[in-house]
């Protein structure tokens, strides 16, 4: 998501208070709080134009915003100062962190605080600034940039984004374990009908297999046919494909858990004669995997890829395609082209849940795709499936809440024993589900479904 900061101003009215505080009274930490603290309330009140915020903390209270009934109405409490240094240091990094160990607490809900920052994004953004901060994002941009996804990298970034505890994801994943969006339809309400009617038993699951499917439609595949897949997960796709469209799958990860967990699944699911699992970087696929392929699928792994090695990725999609009859078809969050760049710096989603990871744009991926290829490819589809993401994300906190239990994790992260790990832990992932579901609510970020059939290849029931 953002990689826009909170921080201190620039200002000259928040200097002079701030100078007020005297090194010869305060320590060099009561200093720096008081100062963090005195320059962030000060432009809060120009900041805030749409909703309203009250902060508390042990020297009071303050509001900012008009409130009005209905509004937006956050209120946070302060509860240890190193908060203020958080942000002052790290802007929106800086306050994930400290909600996760608890040194603020939302007493209205995560949901209207992310709602709150998007809708006044452009406000803090021009009034609130920090050297630090711009100097450590251009840093971690320009690494992310040149080094994030170099062949041993990438196997580190999976290492820390999916060999976690396969009991985590079943905690909150539907029955397939799809990590992706979701597709919602009438029969479950539609993209809100969890907030209109209540979840039901079975609502995600239905949604997961309808994406597969459309996405396998949209593949045009066959019995028969032979399908390419980056990015394993823990073998949703690969499965449906092989049992209910009769497909062979060579599907990749660089996830040793979930190569594990896939490979068991499709041994009780019995297809072990029709699916692959190769833990292998993409750009290493073999030889013998040239002109193989009727369909390529990717769901929600090229975020992972970089935006220097997008063309490279599409290079060996159509290496690995047949020269006639066949179709790409990814799936990705993106970035609107707007606020796309290959030089994204560290936030909380890059820092915690998916390192080095880069948004692509829809133009970005199109235009790779047509120089990789040589102009092999032709753009048969564009669709933006962001509506159906935040409430395919309030289905997974549901689930985590319900599932997730400190018995059952500290099997494999034996820190969270500790009653305070433990709620750190958890309170990570609902940070994740919240600030992800603002941004996709709020068009910060959105996630696109791309199809490409070869130059020659007729549209779909053309004759």
């Amino acid at each position: 998501m953002s990689s826009s900061c909170i921080n201190f101003p620039a200002s000259s009215s928040a200097l002079k208070t701030a100078s007020r505080f005297s090194l010869h009274t305060l320590s060099p930490r009561s200093w720096a709080v008081s100062f963090a603290r005195t320059s962030i309330l000060a432009v809060l009140d120009n900041a805030i134009t749409i909703g309203h915020l009250t902060i508390s903390d042990s020297e009071g209270t303050h509001y900012y915003g008009k409130y009005q009934k209905g509004c937006n109405d956050v209120r946070l409490n302060v509860i240890n100062d190193s908060f203020w240094l958080r942000i002052l240091m790290s802007g929106d990094l800086g306050f994930s962190e400290a909600y996760m160990i608890g040194d603020v607490e939302v007493s209205t809900g995560l949901k209207g605080a992310m709602h709150l920052w998007l809708e006044n994004e452009s406000g803090m953004a021009d009034t609130l600034s920090s050297t630090v901060a711009k100097v450590s994002s251009a840093i971690s941009g320009l690494y992310n940039s040149f080094l994030g996804q170099t062949r041993s990298q990438a196997r580190l970034n999976a290492i820390a984004s999916y060999d976690q505890s396969n009991e985590l994801f079943k905690a909150f994943l539907s029955k397939e374990m799809m990590y992706s969006c979701a597709l919602w339809s009438e029969a479950e309400g539609g993209v809100r009908g969890d907030l209109e009617m209540g979840p039901t038993p079975g609502d995600l699951e239905a949604a997961q297999r309808r994406k597969i499917h459309h996405v396998l439609r949209a593949a045009r595949v066959r019995p028969g046919h032979r399908i390419l897949e980056f990015g394993s997960g823990w073998g949703g796709l690969a499965i449906e494909a092989a049992r209910s469209f009769g497909c062979e799958v060579d599907t990749l990860t660089l996830s040793k858990e979930q190569k594990s967990l896939a490979e068991e699944r499709i041994k009780e699911a019995g297809l072990e004669g029709h699916i692959r699992v190769h833990l292998l970087d993409y750009r290493d696929i073999p030889a013998e995997f040239e002109k193989a392929f009727d369909a390529f699928v990717s769901i929600e792994m090229l975020e992972h890829v970089g935006a220097k090695h997008y063309n490279t990725y599409f290079k060996l999609v159509d290496f690995a395609l047949k020269s006639r009859d066949a179709t790409v078809v990814v799936t990705s969050s993106t970035f609107p082209e707007s606020r796309f760049s290959g030089y994204q710096a560290e936030d909380f989603m890059r820092k915690y849940m998916w390192p080095n990871s880069c948004l692509p744009s829809a133009t970005a991926l199109i235009t790779a795709a047509q120089t990789g290829s040589q102009g092999r490819f032709t753009l048969e589809g564009v669709e933006n499936h962001a509506a159906h993401y935040p409430r395919t994300l309030r289905e997974w906190g549901r689930r985590l809440e319900a599932n997730l239990t400190q018995n059952l994790i500290m099997k494999d992260y034996p820190a969270l024993s500790d009653i305070d790990e433990y709620a750190a832990f958890k309170r990570k992932w609902e940070y994740l589900f919240a600030y992800a579901g603002a941004g996709f609510a709020k068009g910060y970020i959105t996630c696109h479904m791309l199809t490409f059939i070869r130059q020659s290849d007729s549209p779909v029931h053309c004759d």
